[in-house]
């Protein structure tokens, strides 16, 4: 299996969602980053589950570092996250080895591991690992703040309702920060909500658009080919458990544009040239340009719901139906800005180190 993402700057995820815990370790990380613990938790705190619009499985999180740090400091050498899950109903997943969940990781990982993968609650392929990633990112995100850079997510769109752009990208990540629900107007949060609640209440889940910034990364980072900014983001974005699509700047509607619309002209401000518009988000021939990046993610509905779903069934390869039960999302999406947070980061982190050293991230540099 391969689970580890980044050059530089790398992380591994190991464990299972009904394992005895879930981990990551962060290689190549500089010694003298200051581990911010309660950044930590508020992360973790954004990717756990609440309320009617998310499943009933909740995890304290009780994380531990066991190598890596020393008087609150990284030494330099891997850092290893453990976290132990403890509410688990592994009898629930038990159908689900012999009648996969139709778009769900199940058939697919029978096929890559014949049948010797851990199939309760996902195993390997769980939404669960991703709180070690978040972790992980949360860790690397807070040094990136010390050093000025800035990374944030909203939900753009969701059951045909829509939050409002990044106007003030600075100013509305810090606003992000402090909201459970990811979306920076008030009334479309609601609407939000209470679409997932409705698809909730009739066994069907949701997807949506997540929106992320990135604030203050330096211009000149990335290469023209093989490791542009877009390709490591979207490498790392599409590890994420459900994100299905990844555009930057205008993204898709570049398709529909002539050149002098698409084209972000340049401008002087404070003796820095700037663009005036920023169509390209923030990347021209896979290299940043100083102004703010701006990437969305396409999201899928959770494909566990709790409608009849035609499947088959594995022991005598004939076609049958399928009915869930147990502990759900509705939606996800809101959690997922945690991950998409997270995984920004360390790609960010990693394309960094590659341009000035892995020290640089400590400010010794």
């Amino acid at each position: 299996m391969k689970n580890t993402f980044g050059s530089s700057l790398s992380v591994t995820l190991f464990g299972e969602s009904h394992g005895e815990m879930i981990g990551a370790v962060i290689d190549g990380i500089a010694p003298g980053i200051r581990i911010d613990h309660e950044r930590i938790r508020t992360a973790l705190g954004q990717r756990r589950p609440y309320g009617k619009i998310s499943t009933a499985r909740v995890e304290e999180d009780k994380l531990r570092i066991v190598s890596g740090e020393y008087g609150g400091y990284t030494t330099g050498a891997p850092l290893t996250i453990l976290i132990p899950n403890e509410d688990t109903r592994s009898s629930d997943y038990d159908k689900f080895k012999v009648t996969p969940r139709p778009s769900h990781a199940d058939l697919t990982a029978g096929y890559k591991y014949h049948g010797f993968e851990d199939h309760r609650g996902g195993g390997h392929f769980s939404g669960r690992v991703t709180a070690a990633l978040v972790a992980a990112g949360a860790l690397v995100a807070a040094a990136l703040e010390e050093r000025g850079i800035y990374i944030g997510t909203h939900i753009a769109a969701l059951g045909g309702v829509s939050d409002r752009p990044f106007l003030s990208p600075r100013e509305d990540i810090a606003l992000l920060a402090q909201r459970a629900f990811p979306v920076i107007d008030d009334e479309a949060a609601e609407a939000m909500k209470k679409y997932i609640e409705e698809c909730a209440e009739s066994g069907d889940s949701t997807g949506g658009v997540l929106e992320s910034c990135v604030v203050g990364i330096p211009e000149g980072v990335g290469e023209p080919w093989f490791d542009t900014v877009e390709g490591v983001l979207a490498h790392a974005l599409f590890s994420v458990p459900a994100i299905k699509g990844v555009e930057f700047g205008a993204g898709f509607g570049f398709a529909r544009m002539r050149g002098s619309e698409a084209n972000d002209p340049y401008a002087v401000k404070d003796g820095k040239i700037v663009t005036v518009t920023n169509n390209s988000g923030g990347i021209c021939g896979g290299i940043t340009n100083g102004m703010p990046l701006i990437y969305r993610c396409a999201v899928k509905p959770t494909p566990t719901i709790f409608r009849a779903q035609r499947t088959v069934d594995l022991t005598t390869m004939t076609e049958t139906e399928l009915t869930c039960h147990g502990r759900h999302d509705p939606a996800i999406i809101h959690r997922a800005r945690a991950v998409v947070d997270a995984v920004s980061a360390l790609a960010i982190a990693d394309l960094l180190a590659l341009r000035y050293g892995t020290d640089w991230l400590s400010g010794k540099q």
